[in-house]
């Protein structure tokens, strides 16, 4: 299932809007690597599985592309990851 935008985004202030973009575009490459799995899963030709798990991994290359402008544009959002992961590596200890 794919998401929808929650969001107009020409409605967004100026000064936010770059950040709901990349936000956005988080978004469909999340669902693009869910869907390119799934249907790697249910695929029986190994072929087709081969290449949409390629396809997927590609997928993961723009999310952290897309992350790190993301990280660059938001500087609470890097601090509230940093925050996470912290609270993650202590709680997994």
């Amino acid at each position: 299932m794919l998401s929808k935008i929650p969001i107009l985004l020409e409605k967004i202030k100026p000064d936010d809007r770059d950040k709901e973009i990349i936000r956005a575009a988080l978004i469909a490459e999340l669902d693009a690597i869910n869907l390119y799995e799934e249907m790697a899963a249910l695929a029986n030709h190994e072929g087709i599985k081969k290449v949409l798990l390629d396809v997927a991994k590609e997928e993961k290359e723009h999310v952290g592309e897309f992350q790190t402008l993301l990280l660059m544009l938001d500087k609470e959002q890097a601090e509230e990851l940093q925050e996470g992961k912290e609270e993650v590596e202590e709680l997994l200890k």
